[in-house]
Formats: C-alpha cells, sequence, structure tokens
C-alpha cells in the first residue's frame, strides 16, 4: 500500500511529532498533581530524561507512545507498510535505548514505571497506578514533594 501523501507532506507531518509535552504526558502530569504529587520535568541529568521524575519518592515515570516505543500486543503499535526494514530498525532501536535507559536507572538507584499512550485514556486507572506506585502519602504529608 502507498502512503496518501507525497514524501514533502509526510515529512511534514512526521517533523511536528514531538518528544514532550504531549497529549498522554500532560494528562499524566494533570493526574498526579491532582494527587498531591510534585515532580520535575525531563531532568537532562537522568538516562532518558525521564517524562516525569519524584525525587522524594526516588521514582520516575516514562510515558511511551505505543506506536514508537512498540506496545506489545497494542492496536496502536502498527508497523507502516512502506520501508519495513527501516521502521523495524527504528522501532527495534528504541527499544534497546529503553531497556538501557531503565537499567542505568535502575543501578542509580530509581524506580521506573511506564504508562502507555493507551493506558491514559481511563484516568482512573492511571490514577490507581500512580498511587499504588508511589504510595498514597500525598495528601498527608503537605501535597507530596
Amino acid at each position: 500500500m502507498t502512503d496518501i501523501f507525497d514524501r514533502r507532506k509526510r515529512s511534514e507531518i512526521m517533523s511536528r511529532i514531538r518528544g514532550r509535552d504531549t497529549e498522554p504526558e500532560m494528562v499524566v502530569r494533570r493526574i498526579a498533581h491532582g494527587l498531591g504529587f510534585r515532580f520535575r520535568l525531563h531532568r537532562r541529568d537522568l538516562p532518558g530524561s525521564p517524562d516525569l521524575v519524584f525525587p522524594k519518592h526516588r521514582a520516575v515515570i516514562m510515558i511511551h507512545g505505543c506506536f514508537w516505543h512498540r506496545h506489545r500486543g497494542c492496536k496502536y503499535a502498527s508497523t507502516p507498510k512502506t520501508r519495513v526494514q527501516f521502521w523495524e530498525e527504528k522501532f527495534e532501536g528504541n527499544v534497546v535505548r529503553d531497556r538501557r535507559n531503565d537499567e542505568a536507572l535502575h543501578e542509580l538507584g530509581w524506580r521506573v514505571m511506564v504508562i502507555w499512550e493507551c493506558e491514559t485514556k481511563d484516568h482512573d486507572s492511571v490514577a490507581e497506578r500512580i498511587v499504588d506506585y508511589l504510595g498514597a502519602d500525598a495528601h498527608t504529608d503537605g501535597g507530596g514533594q
């Protein structure tokens, strides 16, 4: 199947894909903040510049796009029909980099949680996972961080 856009238009579309402040990331940030947790964003001194960093809890949350980070079994993790080898190499590189960053964070004493883009549709579930991960003390200790 050929692309419905010409190369220039496809390039323009792909150039608008952001790595920060994405909609899934904003959803998770609003939920965590609403629960009373305070965090830092994209700390460049940590491997992989985690999306949300909770220093008090020595924990990070990575929000992964299902397509780019290959969420297994997810309908959004499809592979384009054109340039298949290119895409497979690109995706494999992303997965290897994610694994390497997670291991480096663990070695530095950080806990890592991944929230997938498709999971951000269910706000209650995300809130429950964050509370389970960080603990329920956000409301009792003066607002978290």
